[in-house]
């Protein structure tokens, strides 16, 4: 049993493919069909797994993994997420504006100003663009858009996020920023 001190998500395992125990599995890799290259892949209630072969297939890979054989194995992992630990992915390969998402967790988010919004809890993506969840203490999770206007500088050794408070959405009126919490009912026009 393995305990991961930073997973990141690397793929969900969908329904059974055929019966010799492969699973259809949606893959949040740049390139789906290396999903194998990162080593073993953990389940968070310990279990290992390891990629015996892997085949695209429209928008989702096909893995057989190492120690299931049947259809009814396959069909028990229906839904699980399988993870990595962070240091396993491979940092020398991104350039300088390149970063993992993993990364973004935990940064504050402050304007230029200096006042913070909180700290990034989560990357999300529902269809129309990304989003970063920030959290402050005391405070309720706000979703800002994860856009260039929104966004203007990520400093990964600083632990920082300089963000536009207005293009966020956080605020109606710049003049507000100083005054922002989540909690307070904005002032009617």
């Amino acid at each position: 049993m393995t305990k991961l001190e930073n997973p990141v998500l690397m793929a969900t395992i969908g329904g059974a493919q055929g019966l010799r125990g492969e699973v259809r599995a949606k893959a949040y890799t740049a390139d789906p069909a290396a999903l194998g290259d990162y080593g073993h892949l953990h389940s968070m209630d310990g279990r290992n797994f390891e990629v015996l072969e892997i085949r695209e297939m429209k928008n989702m890979v096909v893995v057989r993994f190492r120690g299931i054989n049947d259809r009814n194995a396959a069909e028990a992992l229906n839904g699980l997420e399988l993870y990595i630990e962070r240091d396993n992915l491979p940092d020398e390969e991104l350039e300088d504006d390149e970063f993992y998402y993993a990364d973004l967790e935990g940064l504050e988010a402050r304007d230029d100003k200096g006042v913070s919004y909180g700290t990034v809890t989560g990357v999300f993506d529902f269809g129309a663009g990304d989003l970063l969840e920030l959290k402050g203490p005391g405070k309720r999770p706000v979703l800002i858009p994860f856009s260039e206007a929104s966004v203007l500088e990520i400093d990964l050794e600083a632990g920082t996020l300089l963000i536009d408070p207005l293009a966020a959405g956080l605020v109606d009126d710049p003049e507000e920023a100083p005054k922002f919490t989540p909690d307070a009912p904005k002032k009617k026009k």
